[in-house]
């Protein structure tokens, strides 16, 4: 696993769900192996049953046992891919129906229930990351504050600068797209080398982000995004150098997204399991659209 990546797949109990035991294929002929600490006669009295069990069965019962194909992860209870998709989806269309609510009422009410989608779901971010057991209720009530959020804010940036809130919806889609399509070609993968300078270019983006919002709390930058804008470097803000930044770590947070849920699916973790890695990939999918809409803004506000 890619270790230093979303925190959601880097969670303990992710890591151990990964863990269990792979579950056989063949239900009948497990019972007839030599398995450490069985004696033969064990091995023997479990032949000896089976063959009892075969004489009670017609030849059709037989064959059509024989038949049937090996049970796959979704007949044992295994993640799939297809648990991930829909669940992923099913997450994404409460956020957006959370975000057609902030668009769509007053702009009051609007500003209201964005502060109330981002502090409420900076809390079921948290509640989630570190929950022993994945809640269902708890990741889709997330996506719906998360929704509210993001609705407000594309609600406010696209009313100063029209056109970035749909344009950010693009991007998002375009670099989830891309993205993917390079981690399943096997060109971009996480490498030990490409984790550690993730992790270090995070924790500076964390700082350099925590400064600026105590300086905008506390009134020493009066522009709207901070340093972002009030800051440049030949000419350029450097909101945008900070925002390219950020665009790139969050994409590369899907490619360790992508990589622990094929981890997980290699090595058999419970389905349920499948709401963690939906929520991981809401959380940075929801981290992509905020970078990509500021970065936007900002490049509207300086022409």
């Amino acid at each position: 696993m890619a270790l230093g990546g979303n925190p959601v797949f880097n969670g303990k109990n992710f890591r151990g769900a990964k863990q269990a035991p792979p579950v056989p294929q063949n239900p009948y002929g497990q019972q007839f192996n030599q398995a450490p600490g069985r004696a033969p006669s064990q091995v023997m009295d479990g032949h000896a049953a089976w063959s009892a069990q075969q004489q009670n069965m017609t030849n059709e019962q037989l064959q059509q046992m024989y038949n049937q194909p090996a049970a796959g992860p979704a007949d044992t209870g295994r993640m799939t891919y297809d648990d991930v998709i829909m669940k992923t989806v099913a997450c994404l269309v409460v956020l957006v129906l959370g975000a057609g609510v902030t668009l769509f009422v007053a702009p009051a009410l609007s500003t209201m229930l964005m502060i109330v989608g981002a502090l409420g779901g900076f809390v079921l971010a948290l509640v989630n990351t570190f929950k022993k057991q994945p809640s269902p209720a708890l990741i889709l009530a997330y996506a719906g504050l998360e929704g509210l959020f993001l609705g407000g804010l594309t609600r406010i940036l696209d009313g100063m600068y029209p056109g970035v809130g749909l344009q950010a919806v693009i991007g998002t889609l375009a670099v989830f797209g891309v993205t993917l399509v390079l981690f399943k070609s096997g060109k971009v993968r996480a490498t030990p080398k490409m984790v550690r300078f993730f992790m270090i270019a995070t924790i500076g983006y964390a700082v350099f982000a925590l400064i600026n919002m105590v300086m905008m709390w506390t009134g020493v930058v009066q522009s709207p995004f901070g340093l972002r804008t009030e800051v440049e470097i030949f000419g350029i803000p450097l909101g945008v150098f900070i925002g390219i930044l950020a665009i790139g770590l969050a994409a590369f947070s899907l490619i360790m997204d992508f990589t622990s849920i094929e981890e997980g699916v290699r090595a058999g973790a419970p389905e349920r399991y499948s709401w963690v890695a939906a929520f991981g990939l809401t959380v940075t999918l929801v981290w992509l659209y905020v970078e990509i809409i500021r970065l936007l803004a900002i490049l509207r506000g300086d022409d």
